[in-house]
C-alpha cells in the first residue's frame, strides 16, 4: 500500500463512517479496486486505525454534549446525563458479545469477500428506504430502544451493513427523533472503538511495520479531517429525511459489486 491509496482510503473510511453507505464495505470495495492483496489481519489493522481516526472527529463535533455527560457523572446522581451513559452501555452490549464471541470469523470477512458486501449494501438499501418513510419520530431514545438500536450496530459488524445508517434507521423507525437518533448513533460506537483499539494492542492484534508508519499515518489523518466533514453533513441530512437517496445509492453500488465479483 502506497500513500495514494492510504489517503483514499482514508477519505472514502472518514465519508462513509458517517455517511449510511457503510465505511467497511467501502473499504473492502476500494482495496479490491486497487488490488490490494493483504491478509485478513493485516487489513483489519489498518481498517480498525482508520475507524480510530473517525472515533477522535466524533469526540471532536460532540465535545460539549460528551463534556455534559461527563459533568452529570461526576455528580454522582441518575440524572439525565447518567440515564444517557447508561443507554451508551446498553447499546454496546450485543456488539460487545458478538466481537468477543465471533472476533475470528469476523476477521474472515475482511479478505475481499466482495458478494458479501454487494449483498449488504443491498440490506442497508432496504433499511433506509423504511426509516425515510417513518413518521411521528419525536420519542427520545429509551432503554429498549438502545438495546434495540445496539442489535443492529451488532449486525452492521458485517462489511456492507452501514453501521450509522442500520442504527440510525432503527431509531427512526422505533420513533425516536431524527437528530436525536444521529446524535446517539455517533456517540454510541466511540467506546466500542476505544475498546476495539485497546484490546488489539494489549493483545498484540495490531502489528504495524516501522516501513508502514508513514502510509498509515496519511490514512489516520484523511479519515480524521473527512470524518469532521461527514459527521456534520450527515446530522444536516438525517433533519431533513434525505436517507433515500442513499439507499438508491447503495443498492446501484451493492448490484455493482455483485456483478464485478461475479465476472
Amino acid at each position: 500500500m502506497d500513500f495514494l491509496e492510504a489517503i483514499i482510503l482514508g477519505i472514502v473510511q472518514g465519508l462513509t463512517e458517517f455517511l449510511p453507505v457503510s465505511s467497511s464495505g467501502h473499504l473492502e470495495l476500494t482495496k479490491a479496486l486497487f488490488g490490494n492483496d493483504a491478509l485478513p489481519k493485516e487489513s483489519l489493522t489498518f481498517t480498525v486505525v482508520l475507524h480510530f481516526a473517525t472515533a477522535l472527529s466524533t469526540i471532536v463535533i460532540f465535545r460539549k454534549e460528551i463534556m455534559e455527560i461527563i459533568k452529570g457523572l461526576l455528580q454522582f446522581k441518575w440524572n439525565e446525563e447518567s440515564q444517557f451513559s447508561v443507554k451508551i452501555i446498553i447499546s454496546m452490549l450485543p456488539a460487545v458479545v458478538v466481537g468477543l464471541l465471533f472476533e475470528e470469523h469476523l476477521e474472515a470477512f475482511f479478505s475481499g469477500k466482495i458478494i458479501l458486501v454487494g449483498a449488504m449494501l443491498i440490506v442497508t438499501a432496504i433499511l433506509l428506504l423504511l426509516a425515510d418513510k417513518a413518521k411521528n419520530t419525536t420519542k427520545n431514545v429509551s432503554f429498549g430502544n438502545a438495546f434495540i438500536v445496539g442489535v443492529s450496530q451488532a449486525i452492521a459488524m458485517l462489511p456492507g451493513i452501514s453501521r450509522s445508517g442500520s442504527t440510525i434507521a432503527t431509531s427512526v423507525i422505533l420513533g425516536i427523533d431524527r437528530t436525536k437518533a444521529a446524535k446517539f448513533s455517533f456517540l454510541m460506537v466511540v467506546p466500542l472503538i476505544f475498546g476495539k483499539v485497546a484490546k488489539d494492542i494489549l493483545g498484540g492484534g495490531i502489528s504495524i511495520e516501522s516501513d508502514q508508519i508513514g502510509v498509515i499515518s496519511a490514512g489516520f489523518i484523511a479519515a480524521f479531517v473527512s470524518g469532521l466533514l461527514a459527521c456534520q453533513w450527515m446530522i444536516a441530512l438525517v433533519k431533513k429525511s434525505k436517507l433515500s437517496y442513499f439507499a438508491i445509492y447503495c443498492a446501484i453500488v451493492g448490484v455493482i459489486a455483485i456483478i464485478y465479483s461475479i465476472i
